[in-house]
């Protein structure tokens, strides 16, 4: 019983195995570009980048 839940563990391995083959050599097309999302994107990266360095501060002792 044991060893036929390994060869099953096993044949899903090796398909699993076989479907990230195929799709190294056929990778996807890259993204569409969208200059407002990007836009948004830097945005949203800038505010935590401030909140992150607010928190710094705080642990550190300082005034944010």
């Amino acid at each position: 019983m044991d060893g036929d839940r390994t060869t099953r563990a096993l044949a899903r391995i090796e398909a699993a195995l076989g479907r990230i083959e195929s799709a190294s050599r056929h990778p996807a097309a890259s993204a569409p570009v969208n200059s407002d999302l990007d836009a948004r994107h830097a945005k949203l990266m800038q505010a935590v980048a401030q909140s992150l360095h607010q928190l710094d501060e705080l642990i550190a002792g300082g005034s944010a």
